[in-house]
Protein backbone atom coordinates (compact mmCIF):
# COMPACT_ATOMS: atom_id res chain seq x y z
CA UNK A 1 0.00 0.00 0.00
CA UNK A 2 1.17 3.10 -1.01
CA UNK A 3 0.04 6.62 0.59
CA UNK A 4 0.67 9.34 -1.66
CA UNK A 5 -0.08 13.01 -1.25
CA UNK A 6 -1.04 14.96 -4.28
CA UNK A 7 -2.97 18.08 -5.72
CA UNK A 8 -4.58 17.10 -8.93
CA UNK A 9 -7.73 15.54 -7.84
CA UNK A 10 -10.83 16.68 -6.99
CA UNK A 11 -14.27 15.47 -5.28
CA UNK A 12 -16.64 17.43 -7.14
CA UNK A 13 -20.59 17.59 -5.10
CA UNK A 14 -23.81 17.85 -6.85
CA UNK A 15 -26.88 17.71 -5.77
CA UNK A 16 -29.95 16.73 -8.27
CA UNK A 17 -33.18 16.22 -7.44
CA UNK A 18 -33.33 12.70 -7.43
CA UNK A 19 -31.73 9.37 -7.86
CA UNK A 20 -32.52 9.14 -11.46
CA UNK A 21 -31.50 12.20 -12.78
CA UNK A 22 -28.29 11.74 -10.75
CA UNK A 23 -27.79 8.65 -12.45
CA UNK A 24 -28.48 9.78 -15.98
CA UNK A 25 -25.76 12.80 -14.89
CA UNK A 26 -23.32 10.66 -13.83
CA UNK A 27 -23.16 8.52 -16.70
CA UNK A 28 -22.45 11.26 -18.94
CA UNK A 29 -19.88 11.97 -16.94
CA UNK A 30 -18.14 9.11 -17.06
CA UNK A 31 -18.79 8.30 -20.49
CA UNK A 32 -17.59 11.53 -21.49
CA UNK A 33 -14.58 10.95 -19.81
CA UNK A 34 -15.10 14.22 -17.23
CA UNK A 35 -15.04 11.85 -13.91
CA UNK A 36 -13.88 8.54 -13.19
CA UNK A 37 -16.12 7.57 -10.87
CA UNK A 38 -19.99 9.16 -9.48
CA UNK A 39 -21.46 7.71 -6.38
CA UNK A 40 -24.40 8.35 -5.61
CA UNK A 41 -26.28 8.94 -2.33
CA UNK A 42 -30.17 8.45 -3.29
CA UNK A 43 -31.81 10.06 -0.64
CA UNK A 44 -30.42 13.16 1.73
CA UNK A 45 -32.67 16.23 2.63
CA UNK A 46 -31.84 19.95 1.75
CA UNK A 47 -32.93 22.44 3.18
CA UNK A 48 -32.10 25.96 2.08
CA UNK A 49 -33.38 29.75 0.74
CA UNK A 50 -34.20 30.00 -2.74
CA UNK A 51 -35.60 33.59 -4.42
CA UNK A 52 -36.54 34.28 -0.76
CA UNK A 53 -38.70 31.32 -0.43
CA UNK A 54 -37.40 28.47 2.71
CA UNK A 55 -37.21 25.20 0.93
CA UNK A 56 -37.05 21.61 2.56
CA UNK A 57 -36.82 19.03 -0.18
CA UNK A 58 -35.33 15.66 -0.95
CA UNK A 59 -32.51 15.29 -2.95
CA UNK A 60 -29.74 12.71 -4.01
CA UNK A 61 -26.04 13.81 -3.67
CA UNK A 62 -23.34 12.58 -6.48
CA UNK A 63 -19.74 12.49 -5.04
CA UNK A 64 -17.76 12.67 -8.45
CA UNK A 65 -14.06 11.88 -8.44
CA UNK A 66 -12.05 13.93 -11.37
CA UNK A 67 -8.61 15.44 -12.10
CA UNK A 68 -8.08 19.12 -10.90
CA UNK A 69 -7.75 20.29 -14.62
CA UNK A 70 -10.76 18.48 -15.78
CA UNK A 71 -12.85 20.50 -12.76
CA UNK A 72 -14.24 23.49 -14.73
CA UNK A 73 -15.30 21.45 -18.02
CA UNK A 74 -17.24 18.57 -15.64
CA UNK A 75 -18.86 21.67 -14.15
CA UNK A 76 -19.96 23.25 -17.37
CA UNK A 77 -21.15 19.77 -18.31
CA UNK A 78 -23.18 19.79 -15.22
CA UNK A 79 -24.68 23.14 -16.05
CA UNK A 80 -25.83 22.18 -19.26
CA UNK A 81 -27.94 18.91 -18.40
CA UNK A 82 -29.11 19.46 -14.89
CA UNK A 83 -32.52 20.35 -14.73
CA UNK A 84 -31.96 22.99 -11.70
CA UNK A 85 -31.17 26.73 -12.72
CA UNK A 86 -28.44 27.13 -10.36
CA UNK A 87 -27.33 23.53 -9.43
CA UNK A 88 -24.72 22.88 -6.55
CA UNK A 89 -21.32 22.11 -7.88
CA UNK A 90 -18.60 22.84 -5.82
CA UNK A 91 -14.98 21.10 -5.62
CA UNK A 92 -13.01 19.90 -2.85
CA UNK A 93 -9.30 19.50 -3.03
CA UNK A 94 -7.59 15.77 -2.45
CA UNK A 95 -4.76 15.65 -0.15
CA UNK A 96 -3.77 12.43 -0.08
CA UNK A 97 -4.90 9.18 -1.04
CA UNK A 98 -3.86 5.23 -2.23
CA UNK A 99 -1.57 5.78 -5.33
CA UNK A 100 -3.20 3.04 -6.94
CA UNK A 101 -6.27 4.63 -6.54
CA UNK A 102 -5.33 7.94 -7.66
CA UNK A 103 -3.82 6.85 -10.90
CA UNK A 104 -7.22 4.93 -11.40
CA UNK A 105 -9.19 8.56 -11.21
CA UNK A 106 -6.37 10.50 -13.63
CA UNK A 107 -6.25 7.80 -15.89
CA UNK A 108 -10.46 7.78 -16.19
CA UNK A 109 -10.81 11.36 -16.08
CA UNK A 110 -8.41 12.21 -18.73
CA UNK A 111 -11.09 12.93 -21.66
CA UNK A 112 -13.36 10.36 -23.92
Amino acid sequence: MSWTKVDDIQVVLCTAPDGEVAARLGRQLVEAGVAACVNIIPALRSIYRWEGKLCDEPEALMVIKTRADRAETLASAIKASHPYENPEVIALPISAGLESYLNWVRAGSQGG
